[in-house]
């Protein structure tokens, strides 16, 4: 039985926009065998699509036009959320993670690695018909309001990577939300 994710709230800082929506942590929930493929499969059954699959990324980025989820396939790894490089640790959050997990990262909350061990590799998948995703480096303060508010018309997916159609993400996100987010295009926000 899957648990519940783990759900961590990001304010705006001076150079990263964040979201409403939290990121979600998935503990230990991909299928065994654990591989790029197995990951790929169980992922795409759940409408979300591999983008690719990489190591390690130490900058700290964020993306305004797309979510993104993390397949953890192989290794570990510390993910640094919520900051840009310049910014004080303290307003963001490490959350260690290993093989099995799976983490949703909103449109516009930044994150990178600080340490990894093991070969950490994951595989990168956005949502059905999401955009390519446009990296951002937390540099710019005087466009970290154009990035929130694109980050905002962002559409709330209708699936959840993990748990499937109106999974947890559905349910966490569209109550984390105001009324001017986007939800899936089966339906809109009530007023």
């Amino acid at each position: 039985m899957v648990s519940e994710p783990e759900v961590y709230y990001f304010k705006q800082t001076d150079f990263v926009p964040n979201s409403r929506l939290p990121v979600l942590v998935y503990r230990n929930v991909l299928p065994q065998p654990l591989n790029e493929e197995s990951a790929q499969v169980f992922l795409e059954n759940n409408q979300w699509y591999k983008g690719g699959t990489w190591g390690a990324v130490p900058r700290h980025h964020f993306h305004p036009n797309t979510h993104e989820c993390y397949a953890v396939i192989h290794g570990s790894s510390t993910l640094l959320f919520g900051i840009g490089p310049s910014e004080d640790t303290k307003l963001g959050q490490k959350v260690h993670v290993a093989s099995g997990d799976v983490i949703v990262i909103p449109a516009g909350v930044s994150h990178c690695s600080t340490d990894f061990q093991d070969d950490y590799i994951y595989v990168g998948v956005y949502p059905k018909d999401s955009p390519k995703w446009k990296n951002e480096y937390c540099r710019d303060a005087d466009k970290c309001a154009i990035f929130r508010d694109e980050a905002e018309t962002v559409v709330v997916p209708d699936w959840d990577p993990v748990k499937g159609h109106r999974g947890p993400l559905y349910q966490i996100w569209t109550t984390s939300t105001h009324e001017s987010v986007r939800l899936g295009s089966t339906h809109e926000p009530t007023t």
